[in-house]
Order: C-alpha cells, then structure tokens, then sequence
C-alpha cells in the first residue's frame, strides 16, 4: 500500500519488563486531522506517545511519518522530522525565563557554528535576533508575551501548559502530539485552550493527536477517536460511532455518555 503524508503506525507493540503496554496497534492521521486517543488510566495511551517520539523503543512494528520511517528513532531525530510533543507531567525549565525556554526548543533551528557563537559573529547576532522575534511570535499567539522575562515556575498552572505548547510550536512541527493539555485546569482555562488548539492548528497548518481525559474537550474538537484498554485498540472511528460502541462504553466512558448523545 502507498505511503499517505501523514502518520502511520502498524503493528506497534511496547514491552515493558514483562507487561505488554501497547499490543500491535495501528492508527493512521491524515494530514489537517484533530484525532484523540483515549482510554481508561494505564490504558498504554502515553506509552504511544513515548513510541512515536522516540522515548521509548517499541520491540516490534513500524512508526512512519510524512513517508519517513522514524521508528525506534532517538527524539532528536524525530524532532526534526517535525513531530513536536507536550508531556503529560510538565517539563520546563522552571528556573529558566519563559522566553528563554522557547529558545532552548529553537536551537536546531540555528544556524551558527559554535566558534561564531564564541566569538558572536554577525552571524550569531543576526540568528539570535530571528530566534527572539520567532519566540515572542509564539508567546503573543499562546497569550504569554508580557510574561517572556519571567521565570517559567511563577505561571500558573494553566500557563505551563500553554507555555508548552508554546515551546513545541516553536520546533516547527507539521504534527503536535498533546497528552493531557487540559489537566489541573479549570473550566475558563479549558475553555481558553480549546480556542488555542483550533487556532494553532490552522495558522500553522497543523495536524494534531490529542490525549485526554476531559470528555467534553474531546467529544467536542476531535474528529475522529481512537480508543485503547490495556494496550489493546478497542474502538475507533468518528465521535458518534465511539461513543455508541459497546466495548468502549463498558471499558471507559459508561452508560451516562451515551444517555447524553
């Protein structure tokens, strides 16, 4: 079958010790896409994220994007076959400024040797420059720019994770991977970052796989679902169709949802 430009995953099986986390899944995105994948606690849904980017190394099948095989590739790599992520657990430089840690995610953007940095060479200050322009683009997008000189650990909890989006923005990538985006937020900061999501992935063209546990965000931006228990692909196709699927009803969203459809 002809490779599509978008993500494609065949028979992806994670081991980890003696427990299968993911057991020959396959999923396919197509480029433009919101898709979510969801599924009870310790589902293997981050697992699958970890699979895709290079955190973790599958011991069997295939993780192809854009018509390039990145499987069991290191994250630097996958990073710059412009697959982006957010963790499910925040991961900034606390200690470092806001504007500061979008610099750091840019770095394989640069374009300056390490003697031009040395010396700080036209070259050094000129691609410097374009990185601090680039970021704050990015920070006054997320709602974050009059916070840049500010260490990242004094935002609040809604803005980490906007920061972090922010962050995987600024890789450039054509998929962005969020796990759990809304998690700890209330409902105005959810509401907010539903708007966030819909403008990203149409200003950067973007395709965009979603985990979370927020059924409302996610019956109401996704278009189409993928559902995993126990490793284990249990459902998929569109909102309506999962959410009247009996297995997924009995595994995870339960008879309430489906009274409400």
């Amino acid at each position: 079958m002809a490779q599509t430009r978008g993500l494609q995953v065949t028979d992806l099986t994670v081991q980890i010790g003696g427990l299968k986390a993911v057991s020959g899944l396959n999923l396919e995105l197509y480029p433009g896409e919101l898709v979510g994948l969801i599924g009870p606690n310790g589902a293997g849904k981050t697992t699958v994220f970890n699979a895709l980017t290079g955190f973790c190394a599958p011991c069997a099948g295939r993780v192809v994007f854009d018509t390039k095989d990145l499987t069991n590739k290191p994250p630097h790599v996958v990073a710059k076959h412009r697959l982006a992520r957010t963790f499910q657990n925040i991961r900034l430089f606390k200690e470092l400024s806001v504007l500061d840690n979008l610099k750091i995610a840019y770095h394989s953007n640069f374009k300056y040797s390490i003697l031009s940095g040395i010396l700080r060479s036209g070259q050094y200050h000129s691609q410097e420059k374009k990185a601090n322009e680039f970021a704050l683009e990015i920070l006054e997008l997320v709602g974050l720019a009059d916070r840049a000189q500010d260490q990242a650990g004094t935002l609040s909890y809604g803005g980490q994770r906007k920061l972090e989006i922010a962050r995987a923005l600024v890789m450039k990538p054509k998929l962005l991977l969020l796990d759990e985006p809304a998690a700890g937020m209330n409902p105005f900061e959810t509401a907010e970052l539903v708007d966030l999501i819909y403008k990203v992935k149409k200003d950067f063209d973007l395709t965009v796989f979603l985990i979370e546990h927020d059924m409302d965000l996610v019956m109401n931006v996704c278009e189409r679902l993928y559902v995993l228990d126990y490793g284990v692909l249990i459902g998929q196709g569109s909102v309506q169709e999962v959410r009247t699927n009996h297995k997924v009803i009995q595994a995870y969203l339960g008879e309430e949802l489906l009274c409400q459809s």
